[in-house]
């Protein structure tokens, strides 16, 4: 984990080796993949930003063999059109409650809570962290949520806290530097 260390921050024995088994991340988005800022047009558009470091992140797992999903209680073209981009095959928005989602991934594809991670930036997102061995909050997520995951990014949702965790993970498991893609 010194490569971790030297690229964004140091973490103990027990969240590698929670990094080291994780098969599923679960996402939220907005305040996650982007900075929470949600911009309304005059015409009822709404733009969200997201960051590249993230997609290529996100592909380099897909491409390690870890599944990747998002859960959110929005729903947004936005999202389905930027996650099909990165080729995440479990889109689930409008999730008001996120444990159904939740449990219908882990008995889809048959896995532990110590197979799946979760990172998120609100209090909406704490029941499904509780179910998962490794529970992510990103640097600016509420207090609660920072206090009681296993691990807080050193970036803030929207610049690259996706990316960090994924590279946690790569690293983790011996799988960093095998990504050959782009961040679309």
């Amino acid at each position: 984990m010194e490569l971790y260390h030297k690229l964004y921050q140091t973490v103990g024995p027990e969240v590698a080796a929670r990094a080291a088994t994780v098969k599923l991340l679960i996402c939220d988005v907005d305040g996650v993949f982007s900075d929470g800022r949600i911009y309304l047009g005059n015409h009822g558009e709404e733009l969200k930003a997201f960051h590249t470091r993230d997609g290529y992140g996100i592909k380099a797992l897909r491409q390690a063999g870890i599944e990747v999903a998002v859960i959110t209680g929005r729903k947004s073209a936005i999202v389905e059109q930027r996650m099909t981009s990165l080729t995440v095959p479990y889109i689930y928005q409008g999730q008001e409650n996120k444990m159904a989602a939740f449990q219908q991934l882990q008995q889809q594809l048959q896995l532990t809570p110590e197979n799946i991670a979760y990172i998120g930036d609100d209090l909406a997102d704490w029941e499904v962290m509780q179910h998962c061995g490794l529970a992510v909050a990103v640097n600016d997520a509420h207090p609660y949520l920072q206090h009681y995951a296993h691990l807080k990014t050193s970036l803030p949702g929207g610049y690259g806290a996706v990316r960090e965790l994924c590279d946690l993970l790569l690293i983790a498991q011996g799988r960093f530097m095998q990504f050959d893609g782009s961040s679309s």
